[in-house]
């Protein structure tokens, strides 16, 4: 990423613990049509033209939970954030500092539906503004009240519900965000309107709302769902000859084995395998056409990196990956006590529940080159909905 003084870092707010969300996981991290909340968030700053890097900040022991989700990804930097919301931008905003951008778009990790449209017009509002805030008008009537009874109606002329993405150019931002450390104020909006910086308003959107709650998360499910979708399969077979080793990879897992698998990359049939069932929901070529065995740059690679880019793919399309089975065709080594780890590892890679990942195993009761033991096959299904 080159030091330029006309680049746009956004700085991805995932600090969270998501205590009014419930669980274990913070909501962040949770699957939302198929894809963790987070990574649906950095998507939409990666892929849109105005912006140059994401910076991702995490809460302090979510260091596993970040990296499983934002597998493959460009991150430009990972760091840990602070006790509360605005010390957590500040580290992002510390760490992007190396970066020398003209512009940092700070977003809550929580709105993964934010759309290109509000990037856009917060981007270019900052060229007139030091800074930029996305709105949506309030349309409810307002009443204040304390206990169970009103106390009175709030005027709602001129008042905005805000959202996220908020922008600023970037010096300015960091040295107001240094000159309020420890304060807490509620968004980073105050910060600037206390160091005196102008704020221009741009147009929010409903359907990116923040995910605070089990209700929200279905909500926006809802949302990608849509109302026209179409629910497809795609299949994947795959093949690896044994060769000299001492472990074999299945499904993401080194399974110790008296042979190796022969293969440009592991040679991980089930990924494989599952990798061309998925790009065939969107009949997107094969594995090959991605990552051809020809390059150099995927010798010896991770296969988990050709079903994430798969995934992308479809998840690129508006899709939404329902379920997943991959059967593994060899009498040796036995897949049974691993095959928990297999699902778990695949649910992992994709971010889905592992009860939507199935795994099995088979022989071809010794009949065939399998069966001869001379290497391992694989075939899969992927199901996925697509926008109609």
């Amino acid at each position: 990423m080159s030091k330029t003084s006309s680049t746009t870092i956004a700085v991805l707010v995932a600090g969270g613990g998501g205590s009014r969300f419930g669980g274990d996981v913070p909501k962040q991290y949770l699957s939302l049509a198929g894809v963790p909340v987070i990574r649906r968030s950095a998507l939409a700053f990666l892929e849109h033209p105005k912006v140059d890097g994401v910076i991702v900040v995490i809460r302090a022991g979510d260091e596993a939970l970040a990296a499983a989700a934002l597998t493959g990804l460009e991150i430009a930097a990972t760091v840990t954030g602070g006790a509360d919301r605005q010390a957590s931008v500040l580290a992002g905003l510390e760490a992007a500092s190396a970066l020398a951008p003209a512009r940092v778009l700070i977003h809550d990790a929580a709105r993964p539906l934010v759309t290109a449209g509000m990037i856009d017009g917060v981007v270019d509002a900052l060229a007139q503004h030091p800074g930029a805030l996305p709105v949506l008008p309030v349309v409810d009537t307002l009443k204040r009240g304390s206990g169970p009874v009103s106390e009175g109606t709030v005027e709602r002329a001129g008042l905005h519900r805000a959202q996220t993405p908020q922008g600023f150019r970037f010096p300015e931002i960091l040295a107001a965000h240094r000159a309020v450390a420890g304060q807490s104020l509620t968004d980073d909006t105050a910060v600037a309107e206390a160091a005196g910086l102008t704020v221009a308003l741009t147009p929010g959107d409903e359907r990116a709302l923040k995910i605070t709650t089990a209700g929200d998360l279905a909500m926006a499910e809802r949302l990608l769902a849509g109302p026209e979708t179409i629910t497809v399969t795609g299949s994947g077979f795959d093949v690896h000859a044994f060769a000299e080793g001492d472990f074999v990879t299945l499904c993401g897992l080194e399974i110790p084995h008296s042979k190796g698998l022969a293969g440009h990359s592991d040679a991980d049939v089930g990924l494989h395998a599952l990798t061309d069932a998925l790009l065939g929901t969107i009949a997107n070529g094969d594995i090959g056409a991605h990552f051809p065995p020809s390059d150099p740059r995927w010798r010896g690679a991770d296969s988990a990196q050709f079903l994430r880019h798969a995934a992308d793919l479809v998840t690129a399309q508006g899709g939404q990956i329902l379920h997943c089975d991959v059967t593994l065709i060899c009498e040796a080594p036995k897949v049974g006590p691993h095959r928990d780890a297999m699902r778990q590892r695949i649910a992992d890679i994709l971010g889905m529940p592992l009860a939507r990942i199935s795994v099995k195993a088979t022989t071809t009761e010794r009949l065939g080159f399998t069966g001869r033991q001379e290497g391992i096959a694989s075939q899969a299904v992927a199901t996925v909905r697509l926008p109609a």
